[in-house]
């Protein structure tokens, strides 16, 4: 799929690569407002909210036709979670809570046709594929297929060596909030504990031979040498900046409405 090479490529170029992770509302024109502003990804969440399989269809289709990478986020990397969230046509996994690499086989035969996997194809993914031959859906979906694991508690920690080197993952991911509370220093993001934990995954992706995302601040995390990131939730930055703007006018008006001294 184009938009997942093009996703690959920048991930490998080691620019700065910005997304972000659509959870509370989806429709159609937020994926060209992403567009527009110049963001790199998106993600589409189906763990924490689920706006409806024709809505995410909608979306995964329009990504296709713009050539730019829509993500989908299943519920559980199970068969049957990740066997559906691929009928819709996406061009990446992301995954929750990856705990071992048994996961991860799981996930493989659900990505994959015979006699790679045990997928089967259909749903609305049997529209964006140019033929039904299993060579078409690999050469077609399954071979730039773009895979993040998020390690988001202490058993997914302590396999990340394995995690990072097995055949389907692209880069490795993380869920900074749950692995926190998983370590024990929920929500101290700047605890040594947890930057030891995300580094740990870093390094496990670099002895891999992969790239590590990042879910947080760009200014935070770039100079630390995580340029792949997820730089939020849109609604919740959309309520951050008007929340500022709305601030900054109020400000203004009260300077503004003040008495003027009375010159003597």
């Amino acid at each position: 799929m184009k938009s997942a090479q093009i996703l690959r490529k920048k991930i490998a170029s080691g620019q700065p690569t910005l997304g972000v992770l659509i959870i509370h509302h989806l429709w159609l024109d937020l994926i060209e407002i992403l567009m527009k502003a110049g963001l790199d990804y998106a993600i589409i969440d189906n763990e924490h909210h689920h706006p409806g399989d024709n809505r995410v269809s909608e979306a995964l289709a329009l990504g296709r036709l713009l050539d730019f990478p829509l993500l989908l986020r299943p519920p559980e990397p199970t068969y049957n979670a990740v066997r559906l969230a691929m009928d819709r046509g996406p061009c990446g996994l992301f995954l929750p809570t990856v705990r071992n690499t048994q996961a991860l086989d799981e996930v493989r035969d659900a990505i994959y046709l015979p006699p790679r996997g045990r997928r089967r194809p259909g749903g609305p993914g049997n529209r964006w594929v140019s033929d039904f031959n299993a060579s078409t859906w690999k050469e077609e979906v399954e071979d730039d297929l773009i895979v993040i694991p998020q390690i988001e508690d202490r058993e997914g920690l302590a396999n990340a060596e394995a995690i990072a080197r097995h055949e389907i993952v692209t880069t490795m991911g993380v869920g900074p909030y749950d692995l926190s509370a998983s370590l024990g220093v929920c929500w101290e993001p700047d605890s040594p504990i947890l930057l030891a934990a995300i580094d740990r995954l870093k390094t496990a992706g670099e002895q891999a031979g992969k790239k590590m995302m990042m879910v947080g601040d760009p200014a935070t995390w770039i100079p630390r040498g995580y340029p792949f990131i997820c730089i939020g939730e849109p609604s919740g930055m959309l309520e951050g900046v008007l929340t500022q703007r709305v601030n900054e006018i109020r400000t203004q008006n009260k300077a503004l409405s003040q008495p003027k001294a009375t010159p003597v």
